[in-house]
């Protein structure tokens, strides 16, 4: 092989490889990880266009990715189904793809202040922390949902989350909240009722995007994600929209990264694309290309100290 075709050769091999490899045999271990939420691809799942069980492929296949966050809504009457999540394990392990967690909704409120309603909710989410513990997950992402004054909604959330997390703890499952709408997307409440459930198996799932309490009433992103970050077990990197040098106009990724890696936080950071303006492929290739963009500038910054 002459010269050239060996440069030819190599930097198309190397193109192949994404950047997180790249770093990976360089100095020094990459500053965190990157998944894949399910969520990214809502509607080409609601669509038809793409089977849940082929996420853990595109996942892989698409993006060279090694790690699944799942969404209960698109198995959603399978959570008991052993044959179905036998194939969700069989297909993600072949692949060498983790499932990291399953996101649950519509179970009902954690903290409803009716008790039978609160009871009924807890034990909804048990199949689900089930189905985790099956899949080889570490957490499934809950709500908080209360009503009340902010003190009751306080008390009623941490309730019902304990009650989960002590039947979580039985199966070495995390309950993790996200930052989700109403007092669950204002930092200082939802740091409250961690302190509260008071239980190293109950954490939080800071979401960049997720601060809109009600109305036109907005937390701030990066304080509420500073505030969080001390219970975080996940982190969801929230993208709607890029300007034409790839980064996220709404959320600044490299402050945003900055506050997380602060809090020794190394584990994943998943891509959540929810955009309109491009293809769900495409928004989460670009949402990759940014993360791994502030992977290789904090491993350079790290290489000079």
């Amino acid at each position: 092989m002459n010269r050239r075709k060996f440069i030819k050769s190599t930097a198309l091999a190397l193109g192949s490889i994404p950047l997180s490899n790249l770093m990976s045999c360089t100095k020094g271990k990459l500053p965190f990880k990157i998944s894949l939420a399910e969520w990214s691809l809502h509607r080409t799942l609601y669509s038809g266009n793409l089977d849940h069980l082929d996420f853990a492929s595109v996942a892989k296949n698409n993006f060279n990715l090694d790690a699944v966050e799942y969404v209960n809504s698109f198995f959603f009457d399978k959570a008991k189904n052993k044959t179905y999540l036998g194939e969700m394990k069989t297909r993600a392990s072949d692949l060498g793809v983790k499932s990291l967690l399953i996101m649950c909704d519509n179970e009902g409120d954690l903290g409803d202040p009716d008790n039978m309603k609160r009871k009924i909710a807890i034990e909804n989410h048990h199949k689900w922390v089930e189905a985790a513990k099956y899949l080889g997950c570490h957490s499934i992402r809950v709500n908080a949902r209360s009503e009340g004054s902010y003190e009751d909604q306080i008390n009623l959330a941490s309730e019902g989350l304990r009650k989960l997390t002590e039947f979580g703890e039985e199966l070495g499952i995390s309950i993790i909240v996200e930052n989700h709408g109403g007092l669950s997307s204002d930092g200082k409440w939802l740091s409250a009722v961690m302190r509260k459930v008071d239980h190293p198996l109950c954490g939080t799932l800071p979401d960049f995007g997720n601060f809109k309490i009600k109305d036109n009433q907005w937390y701030d992103r990066y304080l509420g994600v500073k505030e969080l970050m001390p219970y975080a077990k996940a982190v969801s990197a929230k993208s709607h929209d890029f300007d034409s040098n790839g980064n996220e106009i709404h959320t600044d990724y490299y402050k945003m990264m900055d506050i997380i890696i602060k809090e020794n936080y190394s584990g994943y950071v998943g891509i959540e694309y929810e955009g309109q303006s491009s293809n769900e492929m495409e928004g989460i290739r670009l949402t990759k290309i940014l993360l791994e963009k502030i992977q290789a500038l904090k491993m350079k910054n790290e290489s000079k100290v």
